[in-house]
Parts: structure tokens; sequence; C-alpha cells
């Protein structure tokens, strides 16, 4: 899109973004979700840039007061209270590889579906929607090592970065998650 000018009239610049905006093909929804594509909520967790399926994730918000909980295993950071109701919110970053999520004012938390009840997991970065095709699928390696090889079966080659393909609901599953109190 062109730079506007300065010089220009407020209603020719709006009209100048009705145009262009017209002008977009997003793509039908029988291609945005055809066979042989994926997409998902990407994240960063560490060095590890992950991504979820959209049926994973319920909600992405800003990180809320949190109140710590006694007890509670050290990355179980506590339970906010989200339109009425209290949530668990879990560091992600800290389950997994054992340091801390560095807090900033722009965090944000994923808000994911278990039996009993939703949990919040917090992340590191948020990258947004990433779209992926079959023929961009490759081996995990070293994303899913450690910890992370029993939420990580799978991965995608993007822009020369690879995604790994992690499951909340694997994670929402597992023993020791759902047990948070120490």
């Amino acid at each position: 899109m062109a730079k506007s000018n300065r010089n220009e009239h407020p209603f020719d610049v709006l009209a100048h973004y009705e145009k262009a905006s017209l002008a977009h093909d997003p793509g039908r929804p029988e291609q945005i979700d055809a066979p042989g594509h994926w997409r998902g909520v990407a994240f960063r967790l560490g060095q590890r840039r992950l991504v979820s399926g959209y049926d994973e994730v319920i909600e992405i918000l800003h990180l809320p007061a949190v109140t710590p909980v006694a007890g509670a295993a050290p990355w179980m950071l506590g339970v906010a209270n989200l339109r009425g109701t209290l949530l668990p919110v879990a560091d992600l970053r800290l389950f997994l590889e054992g340091e801390r999520t560095v807090l900033h004012e722009a965090q944000r938390i994923l808000l994911i579906r278990q039996p009993g009840g939703d949990v919040a997991v917090l992340i590191d970065e948020l990258y947004g929607q990433r779209g992926f095709a079959d023929t961009q699928k490759v081996e995990a390696g070293e994303l899913a090592a450690g910890r992370y090889s029993h939420f990580i079966e799978t991965a995608y080659e993007l822009g020369g970065v690879t995604w790994g393909v992690f499951s909340m609901s694997k994670l929402t599953r597992t023993p020791e998650f759902r047990q948070a109190a120490a």
C-alpha cells in the first residue's frame, strides 16, 4: 500500500483504505481450511517456537492479576479471577524447563480446556496465527528433547524456522500437571 500524502483530506484517506480492503482477497474458507493445511496459535517458550491447534486454545489473554496459592507446585503461579471464575495459572516454561518465565507488560496467557475446568498457561511470547501445509512437515528433532518429548510429535518448517506442534491436550492429561499441589 502506498504511503498517504499528509495533505490528503481524511475522507480521501479513508476511501483509499476502503478500496485497498475491498481489493484484498483473503481466500475462500475452503482454501483456508483445505485438506493438507493446518493452522494454529504460535508462541515461544524459551528458545523453542511452538504452535498449538486452534481446537486446543480457547482464548488468548493478557496476564491478569494472580493470587498465589499456598502449597502449590512452584510452576503453579496461583489463581486469577477471569470474568467471575477462578482460573489456575501455570508457568508453562517453568513446568517444562525448570526456568521461570520473565514477566513483562505485554505478557500473554493461553486459556486451555482440561477435564474439570479451564487452565491458563503463561508463555514467553505470542506470535499469533500460523498456517502450514503438509509439505512443510519435518522431524521435530531437538524441539522434542527432554520433557518436550511428551508433547511434541511433529514440526513444520516455515521461513527457515522450525515450529514444534505442542499438544495442549496431552499437557492437560499429564498427572503431574493435573496435580499441582506440592
